[in-house]
């Protein structure tokens, strides 16, 4: 595969995910949708692995880097899934954009990582007040809206703290091991979940556009998109992935838009600038201020 090819995958996954959520639980209950989504992507990864002999280990270490991507695999995408009933795709994108923000602060709690500089709280501050702007916007939350805004909120903690889990832990396993070994976990979840949340709805009902969501989401979103970002976070500068968190928001609203006729407001153009500004200033803010200030000392 080559880079430029794996990057194209990744920002046509990411961007297209959120609508694929949305019409997989239109005719589909949600966590039935998340469930036959998991449930595919699992079985055609473990096909894959033993056709490739990739080693899928059960010891102690690996169960627990497989129940850490569990939050992201069942926690995330849960409340995501429980979100999409009530708020549109290009939100759900919008939000997600926070997850660097969210894992930075996580990763200084958890791993130690550097402190926040000023730079990066201005970035965070410039993002929610972005997401607070869009949240005012009526088209865009409304009746239950803000149970989905609460959800998907929910859903990109979980899904950053699953991040920054995985990566403190010091287990070397091949990504589509711990893909599909979270997958496998996930599973039980999901149909107890089943049982808990989802309203009795007739196979019959099923809708054509919510099936072939749920087999796309299944083979791409799960697994393809998946192995390609690795492809290229292994291949590429971590500047240069950074932009796929600046463009698919963009992509989804606009997808969103076209293909959901969903109503793009102002204050959903201007706070997902805001948000779209403040993943700017989180991964390059720092490095622009000391090129500023070592000209300055140049100048002097």
């Amino acid at each position: 595969m080559s880079i430029p090819a794996a990057y194209a995958a990744v920002v046509i996954v990411w961007s297209t995910t959120p609508l694929g959520i949305v019409w997989s639980s239109e005719s589909v209950p949600p966590v039935m949708a998340a469930f036959l989504r998991m449930a595919i992507a699992a079985f055609i990864g473990f096909i894959i692995i033993k056709w490739r002999r990739i080693p899928l280990p059960w010891n102690k270490q690996a169960v627990h880097v497989y129940s850490c991507s569990v939050l992201g695999v069942f926690g995330a995408m849960l409340c995501t899934y429980l979100a999409a009933r009530s708020i549109p795709s290009g939100l759900i994108s919008v939000v997600y954009g926070f997850s660097p923000l969210i894992s930075g602060l996580l990763a200084q709690r958890i791993l130690g990582d550097s402190t926040f500089t000023k730079m990066r709280w201005l970035a965070t501050f410039i993002a929610v007040i972005g997401l607070v702007i869009v949240c005012m916007n009526d088209l865009a939350v409304k009746g239950n809206g803000w149970s989905g805004i609460v959800f998907i909120l929910m859903a990109v903690f979980l899904f950053s703290s699953s991040a920054v889990l995985v990566k403190r832990s010091s287990v070397n396993l091949h990504p589509f091991a711990t893909t599909v070994g979270a997958l496998l976990l996930s599973l039980p979840l999901y149909a107890v979940s089943m049982l808990l949340l989802d309203s009795p709805v007739s196979v019959s009902e099923w809708g054509i556009r919510s099936l072939m969501s749920i087999t796309y989401l299944a083979l791409f979103g799960s697994l393809i998109g998946f192995v390609s970002y690795f492809y290229v976070l292994q291949n590429l500068s971590p500047s240069t992935v950074a932009l796929v968190t600046l463009i698919t928001p963009v992509f989804a609203i606009l997808l969103g838009a076209w293909f959901n006729n969903e109503v793009i407001g102002w204050p959903l153009v201007v706070g997902a600038s805001c948000v779209v500004l403040g993943l700017v200033i989180y991964h390059w803010g720092d490095l622009l201020l000391s090129r500023i200030t070592g000209g300055d000392r140049v100048i002097k």
